[in-house]
Parts: structure tokens; sequence; C-alpha cells
């Protein structure tokens, strides 16, 4: 007996995934939020009965339709033609959906829209010939300046300020190479540009990257603008306001938000080992287990393996005069001969080897000779070109301006002085 091709494939894209899981709170309702159900997505939908929901556990693209009524030779033809467009096979739970049947006795599906993100999206089109289409939300981008000063943490003052989570992790990626975050002082300060995206004027969608920054630490202040300094390459780096690049070589930390456990010191006595001295050559970097571990500059792995004390590490050349080495891996993800690029994950944390909590343990080689990674006068990136200076000072010179008529927010304490002044008065 010959059997259908395009039919054994339809049966797959039926059964879906029917495992009897609970479903999680947030999946429950039956509607999604009304902006998204108002958004029209280039279609009228007073037009349309309007089926809304989020994709749930079992579900798969061809019981959906079916279920609403849709033509099975419209399923096929999207099944199998439209795989870079819309894979069915890699819809996820949790993604909010949009169907809009005709208003008939029978009504049926004639539009699926699928939502990639909140900005884009994809439609299945079963009106005619079956076609499939991405397209995205109108967004509006509005400028915004922000400011703070640290009282705890950079992330406790990004959030007090109202300001999306995101930027923390913009500031600290651009001055990764620069500040030492793991030392920040309170009374240290930022100011940033960048641009939020909002949907239908209203509807936050995230944030861009930044444009423009200054952070003063220990009294220092370092600007940052964003800069395409290689257009045929498309390159963006951050410079600061006499153009040095603010990337280097070497992250100062292999690991992201973590705190330091121990220090590289020579002279380091242990109680349990009778107060002799035990040299420790590395920086201890404690977090989670399972946290990633990056690498800290583009090399070769040399050693990807297990060994006593060390437990399981990964050792990275970097060139003739840079070696760096990761200790207590749970699992590595590299092997020996990987080229690796800078902050490619090699490893996550764990506790193998000799340890007494999760960490990883950063050994840093110049020359041979084992250093302390943060006393390092780390080589600096390309500058930018001196062809392209001019250009790039006439770039900065509003935007410095712009930084420096931003204004930080008051402390608290003067704060609530002026409102107990108000208040008597």
């Amino acid at each position: 007996m010959r059997i259908n091709r395009g039919f054994v494939c339809f049966i797959l894209l039926l059964i879906g995934c029917k495992e009897d899981k609970p479903l999680p709170a947030e999946l429950t309702s039956q509607t999604l939020p009304e902006e998204i159900i108002n958004e029209q997505y280039g279609f009228n939908l007073d037009d349309y009965e309007v089926v809304s929901d989020t994709i749930r556990y079992g579900d798969s693209f061809g019981e959906l339709m079916l279920k609403n009524h849709a033509e099975y030779p419209k399923i096929l033809t999207i099944t199998e033609n439209y795989k870079d467009t819309f894979d069915v096979r890699k819809i996820r739970v949790g993604k909010p959906y949009v169907i809009l049947k005709s208003k008939d006795s029978l009504p049926k599906a004639e539009v699926f829209i699928y939502e990639n993100d909140r900005i884009n999206f994809t439609v299945v089109d079963l009106r005619d010939s079956a076609v499939a289409y991405k397209d995205q939300k109108e967004v509006k981008y509005v400028e915004r300046e922000a400011s703070g000063v640290i009282e705890t943490s950079l992330s406790d003052a990004i959030l007090k300020e109202g300001i999306d989570y995101y930027i923390t992790h913009e500031l600290s990626e651009i001055y990764a190479w620069t500040i030492d975050f793991f030392r920040l002082q309170k009374g240290d300060k930022f100011k940033v540009i960048f641009k939020e995206k909002y949907i239908n004027d209203s509807l936050y969608a995230g944030s861009e990257p930044i444009e423009s920054a200054y952070f003063e630490h220990n009294g220092q202040p370092l600007y940052a603008f964003a800069y395409e300094s290689d257009s045929l390459k498309n390159i963006i780096d951050y410079f600061d306001d006499e153009a040095n690049n603010l990337r280097r070589t070497f992250l100062r930390a292999p690991v992201k938000f973590s705190r330091i456990s121990s220090r590289y010191n020579l002279k380091r006595r242990i109680r349990y080992y009778g107060y002799r001295v035990r040299p420790h050559k590395g920086t201890d970097y404690a977090a989670p287990v399972g946290t990633p571990i990056l690498a800290t500059a583009d090399g070769v792995v040399t050693e990807s393996t297990r060994r006593r004390g060390n437990g399981r590490y990964v050792k990275i050349r970097h060139n003739g005069t840079y070696s760096t080495q990761y200790l207590h891996m749970r699992k590595q993800n590299v092997i020996r001969g990987d080229i690796v690029k800078q902050g490619d994950v090699i490893g996550w944390i764990g506790m193998t080897g000799n340890t007494a909590g999760p960490h990883v343990c950063y050994r840093f080689w110049r020359n041979g000779r084992q250093v302390d990674p943060l006393r390092e006068e780390l080589p600096a990136a390309e500058p930018l070109a001196e062809a392209l200076r001019p250009e790039y000072f006439d770039f900065i010179d509003p935007k410095k301006f712009q930084l420096d008529c931003i204004a930080f927010p008051e402390p608290e304490e003067e704060q609530e002085s002026e409102e107990l002044l108000s208040l008597n008065q």
C-alpha cells in the first residue's frame, strides 16, 4: 500500500506534544491583553470573528487550524512550502496568537497571526492561496535622558529611577574594560541617553542600545559615545571624549554580576594548613552553580580537562604574551583546539576540585608567569583612526553638551528636608 507523504506529515503535525503538564497560571487566561486584540496587524478586526489566546502544551498549528475549520490543503501548503517564514515545529508555549474567522454560519479560520515578540509577528493568510509572511507593528522611538547615583548597586540605582533593567546590562558592557564593577563606590554616578520603543504610542516595548553615557567612578569622569568606526563592516564601538576606544583586549571578569570572594594573594595564610603561607595565584568569582563562564579574550583552547584540585578547567592561549585559566567548572563547553571569541561561554560554574563553594578561579598569565589581572594594565583595542577623528568630534559635541546638561537626582536627605520645609510653610 502506498502511503501519501503529505498525509503522514499532516498526522505528525496534528500529534503535537500531548504531555499532561500543569498549565502555568499566566497561560490560563482565554484571551490576550486588550492592547494586543486591538492591534490591527493590517486587518480590520471588525470584519472577523476574533479568537485570541496563547500557545499551550500540546498545541500544534495544524490542530489549531482544523479546530477552527481551516481547509486541509491550505494547512499543508503552509507546513511544506513556508518553513523559512513560519516553521510550524517551532511555535512556543506561551506565545500569543490571534485567529481571524469568517462571519459565516460555520466560521472558518482565514488568518492566523503568531506573535514572535512584542513587535514582530508572522501572518498566515488562508483567504485565497495560502501564504505566510513576516511583519511588524508600527513602533515609535522616544529619546530618553536618565541619571542616577549609586547607593548600594548599579542595578538598584537603575531600577530606582524607573529605567529599563536592560540599561544595567548595557552600561556594564560599555564600561566592562575600564571600570571594575565589583568595586563601585557609594556616590558613583551615571547619565545615559537612549531610545525607548512604544507600540501605538503607549505600549512600552523595550529599549534600544545606549547612544551616549557618562559614568563618574571614584571622582573620575568617563564619557562613552556609540560610533560606527567601520562603515563597511557595520562595526559600532564606544569611544570616550578623546576618541579612545573603551574596549580592551581582555574583559575585567569572566562572570557577569558575581562577586569576588578571594583575591590574588601571594602571602595568603590558611588556618586549616596551620597558618602556613599558601599563595593564591587566582581571583575567585563566586556565583551560583550553572552561571556561564566567559572567555575574557579571543584565543585558542590549549587545555580542557580535569585535574585534582583544579577540578574541571579550561586554559586559553591568547597570544605569545597572555594566557588565562578557569577552574572548578561544573562542565566545559569547549575542547582543546577550539578557537574562542571574547565573551563566548566556555563552561559553567561548579564545585569540582578543591573548593568550599561555587565559584570560578580565574588565573592570568603574562609571559608564562601568573599575575594579578586586576592590577594589570590591559592592552587597549584599536583606537579610532586619525582620519575619522575630526568627524567624530563634530559628531559627539552636541551629545556631550546634552549629557553635561542632565542633572543628577537629589539625595534623599535633601528631598526630605525640602518636603518638610514646604509643609512648615
